[in-house]
């Protein structure tokens, strides 16, 4: 259930897809923490902080799932302009748990707070009160059993002794573990950038990997930067950035009742002020921001539950973006062309049946499709030198790419997913055993 964070450095394990992970090291103005709340039969972290003893300005997004949790119905009710932590637990998605549930997040918040503010008292020379308000929390696991209140109060003590004001690999690989439920990899990511002459960092991390589909986010993740930028701006940076990047993902087309996605900024990197999302300083910020946020999602899908291969269909030439978009998601979705896939056959047949049960107009004498370099349909036809045994070795790679050209517009959307295998069946019959 869980992994030597010693023997994972010492291997240097890396994402077949992704490539090496990355060394994320200190941020000014974050500290964290993790610790076991003995969520799990066995002994691993799983439950984790994100302390910001200045507090942070922060933005989020959350499912549109119309059941949710009752962490998420917490976070949207508080009305702050600073957090001053973020609390995340595995195991349990604190959802179906009714008014237990809701009042489970009220008492730690309180508990949560009062500790924080006394940690504020012996740390700091100007020491902040540190209300319920300034807390959210982030919950995943099993949905439906009870919210283990008692056990995570307990833990909270030492979770907030454990809290490092400084940061290294071991740190932050320590937290991304702490907060996997099904996931088989940390998922970590970092940039750096420039707002003005100021550099500044952009951190994040993220847990996914089971009941994946584009409706928001799809998964926890969250984001940390040095730079000062405001909660307005951070909003709307952070909903532009959503869009082709974890709105562009399917595992297996089930949306959670936990999904939300938040960044936070500090503000000690002291760069200039940007008044909007318009600025021109802040362009290179938000390049930063897609990039690593599409990192992330590119690593959710990569360990996708039973996932053998990494699968990205790119659709072109569509009138709209929005057709687009179905067309790609009609194919990522397809139990038939994700079993395909898995069984290396370049059964391009369930694609056509994909584009066809999307409710996208479609010209056939234009549509073209390719798998790899491989050209399969050409302008509604099967292309004159198709080979499937060319095919069905292309089908045998660890990463394949399906091109759909519609060929009537101008607009495009890219869609990241995987295959389905057995493996995705044992992990989601054996998930509470």
């Amino acid at each position: 259930m869980g992994i030597n964070l010693s023997n994972f450095l010492a291997s240097k394990s890396h994402d077949r897809k992704m490539g090496q992970y990355q060394d994320l090291d200190h941020l000014d103005g974050l500290a964290v923490s993790s610790v076991s709340a003995n969520l799990y039969n066995s002994k691993r972290d799983d439950l984790a902080m994100f302390y910001f003893r200045d507090g942070a300005n922060f933005a989020s997004l959350y499912t549109r799932s119309k059941i949710l949790s009752e962490n998420i119905k917490w976070n949207l009710s508080q009305k702050t302009q600073k957090i001053f932590s973020l609390v995340v637990n595995t195991r349990n998605a604190n959802s179906f748990t009714g008014e237990h549930g809701y009042k489970s997040m009220q008492h730690l918040a309180d508990l949560i707070s009062k500790q924080l503010t006394e940690k504020q008292k012996e740390d700091e020379d100007d020491p902040k009160i540190i209300k319920s308000k300034n807390l959210i929390f982030g919950c995943t696991g099993t949905i439906g059993e009870k919210f283990p209140e008692e056990k995570i109060k307990l833990k909270i003590p030492e979770l907030i002794k454990n809290i490092k004001y400084t940061q290294n690999k071991y740190i932050w690989m320590k937290v991304a573990l702490a907060i996997m439920t099904t996931d088989t990899q940390p998922k970590l990511a970092m940039e750096e950038c420039k707002i003005g002459n100021t550099t500044v960092k952009i951190y994040g991390i993220a847990k996914g990997s089971g009941m994946i589909y584009p409706n928001m986010a799809t998964t926890l993740a969250y984001v940390f930067t040095d730079a000062d930028i405001s909660n307005d701006v951070l909003k709307k940076l952070l909903k532009k950035n959503i869009e082709n990047t974890f709105n562009a993902i399917s595992c297996d087309s089930d949306t959670s009742t936990n999904d939300m996605i938040s960044i936070f900024s500090t503000g000690k990197a002291k760069n200039t002020l940007i008044k909007t999302i318009n600025d021109k300083k802040i362009k290179l910020f938000d390049e930063a921001l897609n990039s690593l946020l599409l990192n992330l999602a590119k690593r959710v899908v990569a360990d996708g539950e039973g996932a053998s291969k990494f699968v990205t269909i790119n659709v072109t030439n569509s009138k709209s973006e929005q057709d687009a978009k179905k067309i790609g998601f009609s194919i990522a979705n397809s139990p038939l062309v994700k079993t395909a896939i898995a069984g290396e056959d370049p059964n391009w047949g369930r694609i056509i049946m994909a584009i066809g049960k999307s409710d996208v107009d479609i010209n056939l004498n234009k549509l073209s499709i390719k798998l790899g370099d491989l050209t399969v349909v050409n302008k509604g036809k099967i292309h004159n030198h198709y080979n499937e045994d060319e095919a069905a070795k292309y089908m045998k790679g660890l990463d394949i790419i399906i091109s759909v050209d519609i060929g009537n517009g101008k607009k495009g959307f890219t869609v990241y997913t995987m295959d389905l295998t057995n493996e995705y069946i044992k992990i989601n019959s054996d998930y509470r055993s």
